[in-house]
């Protein structure tokens, strides 16, 4: 009996190791894909729309099924000096396409092992780009959004990986930026409780490649209804307004910033995470947004700071010595994110409204820039 008992002691101890061992391969040859695919992918997302009083909707078709990674629209009409009437057509091609009938879960199945990734010890950003009612909120904080899903998903992962001797702590903060200024989404007054405390400031690591925030309030998250408390908060805290685009618009960036620390008592080995979830405020020309006094300032900031990470984006892509990170909040906050030590996704967002085609063909255009940008490799960070 004793013998029958060591065997199956044994055996058990040997599917642990055979666990252990699949789970560290499976790290391994996930993350050299990623960076065989590229550090920064873009993937396009055409929200449907929302009901007949919205206007006529653009001529927008996608081309190939197959790797549903293009989208065609047709321009506004142009009159010749010889008075003909045309259209143009543009072709944009990206690593994903979604067309108007996908859903979260569709959009979230394509980007979930770059959650994993944070896991396995990575810096990962997910930003969301387009110009206001265009979908953002909707994809990143929704009830069903990628900020919810990415929680969920965590805490799934994180209870499985306990039989592979993994165990994970989880904190979580989110931050604003709104006219160059950093608030704190989980403070009632943006910094400390009193709304008197210090402003908060960033902090690079440059050693590790990571950001802090300081003098930021910072939740532990160990369970997922103080994940959804924190976001209710955030939303109820963050700066919103009414524009000609959108009633309740979004006048701010939003960051919300999970860091993931991760400890194998087998192996020994240690790795810490960043997931960085950003909904961008949105990109439109002031004319359109039917800005006045405080509106305009704020669309005058909002404008200033993506002009700043086009800025970026275009001093990455040649190369170049200095790259302005510091020109604005919202590129210093993100600098290891957007510089080569992050699996880094764009998103951009598209209104299927004619009314709104200049802007979609502005911000596909700034996509395909991102799309065509190499920022380096990123690394894990991970002790043994």
């Amino acid at each position: 009996m004793e013998a029958k008992l060591q065997e199956a002691l044994l055996a058990a101890d040997e599917a642990r190791h055979k666990l252990i061992k699949e789970e560290t391969e499976r790290r391994i040859l996930f993350n050299k894909y990623q960076e065989l695919k590229g550090n920064i992918r873009v993937m396009c997302r055409v929200r449907p729309m929302l009901g007949q009083g919205e206007g006529e909707g653009a001529k927008i078709t996608f081309p190939d099924d197959r790797t549903s990674a293009e989208i065609a629209l047709q321009g506004a009409e142009e009159t010749t000096a010889m008075g003909r009437v045309s259209r143009k057509n543009f072709n944009f091609e990206f690593d994903r396409v979604f067309a108007p009938a996908a859903l979260n879960q569709d959009v979230f199945d394509e980007i979930s092992q770059l959650v994993q990734s944070a896991l396995d010890g990575y810096n990962v950003c997910i930003f969301c780009y387009g110009q206001t009612g265009s979908g953002k909120t909707h994809t990143m904080s929704s009830e069903d959004g990628m900020i919810p899903r990415a929680t969920h998903m965590i805490y799934d992962t994180i209870t499985k990986l306990k039989e592979k001797s993994w165990t994970y702590t989880m904190e979580g903060s989110f931050i604003e930026v709104y006219n160059e200024e950093l608030n704190d989404l989980l403070t009632p007054h943006g910094r400390e409780s009193d709304g008197k405390g210090k402003r908060l400031e960033i902090r690079h690591d440059e050693a590790r490649k990571q950001t802090t925030v300081a003098h930021c309030k910072t939740v532990a998250l160990d369970s997922a209804d103080k994940v959804e408390a924190m976001l209710a908060q955030a939303q109820s805290n963050r700066s919103v307004a009414a524009t000609k685009s959108n009633e309740r618009s979004s006048r701010s960036h939003s960051v919300f910033i999970l860091k993931l620390v991760g400890h194998n008592a087998s192996t020994g080995e240690r790795c810490e995470g960043t997931l960085n979830l950003v909904d961008l405020a949105g990109s439109e020309r002031l004319k359109q947004s039917g800005a006045e006094g405080e509106r305009m300032k704020e669309t005058q900031s909002i404008n200033k700071s993506l002009s700043c990470l086009g800025d970026v984006i275009e001093a990455l892509g040649r190369g170049s010595g200095h790259v302005p990170y510091r020109n604005s909040k919202l590129t210093h906050l993100l600098q290891y994110s957007l510089g080569g030590n992050s699996k880094t996704l764009m998103f951009v967002m598209v209104s299927p409204l004619e009314t709104h085609l200049k802007e979609t063909l502005t911000s596909l255009r700034f996509a395909t820039k991102v799309h065509n940008t190499h920022i380096g490799t990123a690394k894990a960070t991970k002790k043994v």
